[in-house]
């Protein structure tokens, strides 16, 4: 994957990611600098997380000011139109499918690239792509959605397995749709029809 296309790819995913956090925190009833903090956070904290055990320091969103410049566009938008985006439940979900999907690829191609095995190249990219949305999750008081029995980080899983695949055996670029329309489907399907993890025996989800 050229390095322009994974940098548009990240940026866009930063965007979606941090339209979700700000969102969230424009309902938590911040100001707008807890509005862009909690942006920022969902947008880059799986990035950064990589990038860190990857051994890539400083992390990409300190060395390149669009990684910065884009969730706090992001957030200021949001929090300027909130009742808009308020009103777009559902395309929000789907925009954070669409943002799972993009990181998931990305960061596995990131950790593959960087000399890591099969499968934690596989699972990094999966902690790229749910990382920060769980950051999010925790700083506004809530329960991460990876933890709430929904269908989140196994399509990550999935779509981050196929993409470090894809860039193991230097397949063209094309074939990372696949990787990420494997987890968006997963994801969308999982919302759509109640999908969920298996729970504890005895156990009422």
């Amino acid at each position: 994957m050229s390095d322009t296309v994974l940098l548009v790819l990240e940026l866009v995913g930063i965007a979606v990611f941090a339209s979700t956090g700000a969102l969230i925190a424009v309902r938590k009833e911040l100001d707008v600098f807890g509005v862009a903090v909690l942006a920022m956070i969902t947008g880059l904290g799986g990035g950064v997380m990589r990038d860190v055990l990857i051994g890539a320091v400083p992390p990409n969103a300190l060395e390149d000011w669009r990684y910065l410049v884009v969730p706090f566009v992001t957030a200021i938008v949001v929090f300027a139109f909130h009742p808009a985006f308020g009103r777009l439940e559902r395309e929000i979900m789907l925009l954070d499918a669409v943002g799972l999907a993009l990181f998931c690829v990305t960061g596995a191609v990131a950790a593959d690239a960087a000399g890591l095995g099969f499968l934690a190249a596989a699972a990094l990219g999966m902690l790229t792509g749910i990382g920060g949305g769980m950051m999010r999750d925790i700083v506004s008081g809530r329960v991460p959605v990876v933890f709430r029995g929904e269908l989140y980080a196994t399509p990550a899983f999935a779509g981050a397995l196929v993409a470090t695949f894809v860039h193991h055996q230097g397949w063209p670029q094309w074939w990372y749709l696949l990787a990420g329309g494997i987890c968006l489907v997963w994801r969308v399907l999982a919302l759509r029809r109640g999908w969920s993890a298996p729970l504890p025996p005895g156990v009422i989800g």
